[in-house]
């Protein structure tokens, strides 16, 4: 593993990148957008610069970090000659699927694919290669270059091999692979995603304010970001497409969304992404709820 292509610039997408770059691996960052790819790279090497700061890598660290990267808005010229593809792309099905179709006909026949989903079948993804043997998925947490976890999932049919070689890759990025079998969610969000769910029932319901729900889980369940907090930066439309996918994968009604955060996500109040989700994240008002507009 000496070459390494990831699909997708936006906040989860840069932030593998930058993880892969930083430890010496070249990397292609490929995506349909050139802004996308510029906005990517200036996030990247703004959080080089605060590893500076901190004093945890050095200038030429960083400046090896960026040459190790390379930009491309053409798939079949990004994924020439790499050992591994990390799609992380919109968590959308369809999307999937059809990234997933291309890289099967423009990557070499020992590449590995992997995909970075929170929730979406392994299984059903590597069904429409011809490689499902060489198929994971490969769930980093954010911010990518500083959580430690990788969620190692492994479909119906990914191999022994490939399993291992991707739990000694993440392991040579600093980072602490788990391996999980393919369910809706995988762990991290099956455990997730109902606890941010019942946090967004508890509003709706009246029982207690953001700032309340927030802090009783921070003070009294050492949680370091309330469930709210943690959803406004996950981004709410994201956990809506985790919690349909719980739902409609386990046909359980404990999975279904809240009305609350259906409406929340069809008033594009999407959480820090879009300025606004369950606190106001506009220049005047930082941290200031806003959950009266929506109960």
């Amino acid at each position: 593993m000496k070459k390494i292509a990831i699909i997708g610039a936006g906040t989860m997408g840069n932030g593998i990148a930058h993880t892969f770059a930083q430890n010496g691996f070249k990397t292609n960052l490929i995506d349909i957008s050139q802004s996308a790819l510029d906005k990517g790279m200036a996030t990247i090497a703004k959080n080089l610069d605060r590893l500076i700061v901190k004093e945890k890598i050095s200038e030429n660290d960083k400046t090896e970090t960026l040459k190790n990267i390379t930009t491309y808005t053409d798939l079949t010229k990004g994924v020439l000659e790499v050992d591994l593809v990390v799609e992380a792309a919109t968590e959308n099905l369809d999307l999937k699927l059809n990234i997933f179709k291309a890289l099967d006909e423009a990557c070499p026949a020992n590449t590995l694919l992997a995909t970075n989903t929170s929730s979406i079948s392994i299984t059903q993804i590597a069904a429409v290669t011809k490689r499902p043997e060489q198929v994971i998925g490969m769930h980093f947490m954010n911010p990518v270059p500083i959580m430690q976890l990788v969620e190692i999932i492994r479909g119906y049919d990914t191999s022994d091999e490939t399993t291992q070689t991707i739990m000694a890759l993440s392991r040579k990025l600093g980072k602490t692979p788990t391996e999980v079998n393919d369910y809706p969610g995988f762990v991290a969000n099956r455990i997730l995603m109902p606890m941010i769910n019942e946090a967004i029932e508890t509003l709706y319901n009246g029982v207690a304010g953001v700032q309340e729900i927030d802090t009783v889980m921070k003070l009294g369940m050492a949680h370091p970001m309330g469930p709210l907090q943690l959803a406004d930066f996950i981004g709410l439309d994201v956990c809506l497409s985790i919690l349909n996918v719980m739902h409609n994968g386990f046909k359980n009604p404990k999975y279904a969304p809240c009305p609350l955060l259906v409406n929340m996500v069809t008033a594009k109040k999407l959480g820090v992404k879009s300025g606004e989700g369950f606190y106001d994240y506009s220049a005047s008002k930082k941290s200031e709820t806003v959950s009266k507009q929506f109960s």
